[in-house]
């Protein structure tokens, strides 16, 4: 008799689970139905684009982007809505930048460059010297101050384009334009001129901040089109004693005032428990930031909208957050971080979107406990969307929450596209297509609604 109440536990618990299942099988049919019948998000994104357009971090239109999203989450009618200030660098580009090559027969060839974020000025004359040519800071060490100093150094390292992801290629060619300018000035270099970071050879520069060492010369750097780069690397080759140009006016100045922008639906039964999920509000100057990160960003407030417009009272907490000065400093997630620490708050997940606007592929968990039970629980939701449980997440922004113990999650798009546009005067809103950005909110809503139920 035992044995037979014991198996009947165990049916009507799996009957239940299955009946749970379909529930939320509907729901997010009904998530991505709303997604895609009744977008928002690409509404948004052209607003953002082409009425507030690049947003660097200190900038008046930083400040409007703030003071749009704020208004949209306004009118979604959501539990709160606030401004959380930060104080961001104040970096300015100045003039459009200049660059050349000069061979030894006098002969000037023009080649685009752009300064990198955070760098130093020139000067209005600019600087000449000889160029050299490396491909790591490895190499670099090696040739030592003899051949280093009183030369601009240039950094040819491209992007591996054998990886299938193309962000373990970024990250692979990433040190020499973050280090590059400090380590050269250790060995006396004048300037720095460094390949831009994309698999796509085109003459569109791409920008990215460095990050300048303590108690080390600061030196000029930019960053010279892939089309350019090839050319200089093969012209050092017939002539090693060229000498290169290049003239920036950018600037940092003092830190200025901007703000985190939040708003949240508050859980009706475990209020305590928060799940943020956000995109960087901010982007570099040369275009509309479209990809890195309106798309983010607009994703994450649809995620507030579908789940208040589907009449869902999360149990948890679900809070959207648009983090200021991701691209030149990080400001906006370290103090977003810093306050939950200040005010014991209890994060249980955040998800990321800063990969782009385009296809989504998987929901990257960084997490292993949290990939086990959301792989185990939910992936077969997510199978007739081609949407992936994924062992790979996290962002920029969300990474300080990771000392507060936070498992960190993205969203993982195809991103085979997104270093042809990222940090280049092409991120502009005619890349985005609308059925993709909304598909990548809809993956979203169904993660965060899924966690919000049932927790991790």
């Amino acid at each position: 008799m035992k044995h037979f109440y014991f198996l009947m536990l165990i049916f009507i618990c799996l009957n239940q689970g299955n009946a749970q299942s379909e529930t939320d099988s509907v729901l997010l049919r009904k998530i991505y139905n709303l997604a895609l019948s009744e977008p928002k998000g690409y509404e948004w994104l052209e607003y953002l684009c082409y009425k507030v357009g690049a947003r660097l971090s200190g900038s008046p239109q930083a400040q409007q982007a703030v003071e749009f999203t704020k208004k949209i989450m306004d009118t979604l009618q959501l539990d709160r809505v606030y401004l959380q200030e930060v104080q961001v660098p104040n970096w300015k580009r100045g003039d459009q930048e200049i660059g050349r090559i000069t061979t030894t027969k006098k002969q000037k060839i023009a080649v685009r460059v752009v300064a990198l974020g955070n760098a130093v000025g020139t000067g209005k004359k600019g600087i000449e010297a000889p160029i050299i040519e490396v491909k790591s800071l490895k190499e670099l060490a090696t040739l030592g101050k003899e051949k280093i100093q009183g030369k601009i150094v240039f950094f040819n390292r491209p992007m591996d384009v054998t990886k299938i992801r193309t962000s373990e290629a970024y990250g692979g060619a990433g040190d020499q334009r973050r280090s590059g300018p400090s380590e050269a000035a250790k060995y006396g270099a004048v300037g720095v001129v460094v390949r831009s970071l994309t698999t796509s050879i085109d003459n569109f520069p791409h920008t990215g901040a460095l990050a300048y060492q303590l108690n080390v010369a600061q030196i000029p750097a930019v960053a010279i089109s892939t089309q350019g780069a090839d050319l200089l690397s093969q012209m050092l080759q017939k002539e090693p004693n060229l000498r290169f140009y290049f003239r920036t006016t950018c600037e940092m100045l003092p830190d200025a005032v901007s703000y985190n922008v939040i708003g949240e639906i508050k859980g009706s039964e475990k209020p305590e428990e928060i799940i943020v999920v956000g995109g960087h509000l901010d982007s570099w100057d040369l275009a509309q930031g479209a990809h890195d990160d309106g798309t983010g960003c607009v994703q994450s407030i649809d995620v507030l909208r579908l789940i208040k417009a589907l009449g869902i009272k999360p149990k948890r907490t679900i809070r959207a957050v648009m983090f200021m000065n991701e691209e030149n400093g990080l400001r906006g997630g370290i103090k977003y971080a810093e306050i939950a620490q200040q005010n014991q708050e209890k994060h249980i997940a955040a998800l990321e979107s800063d990969g782009g606007g385009f296809t989504p592929r998987g929901l990257g968990i960084g997490d292993e406990t949290a990939f086990a039970i959301i792989n185990q629980r939910w992936a077969k939701l997510f199978a007739p969307y081609m949407v992936e449980i994924q062992n790979q997440g996290g962002g920029a922004d969300i990474s300080p929450l990771r000392n507060q113990g936070v498992p960190l999650m993205s969203l993982n798009v195809d991103s085979q596209r997104y270093f042809d546009y990222h940090h280049t005067e092409i991120d502009t809103f005619d890349k985005v297509n609308l059925r993709e950005l909304q598909l990548g909110a809809a993956a979203m809503a169904g993660l965060v609604y899924l966690i919000a139920e049932y927790g991790l």
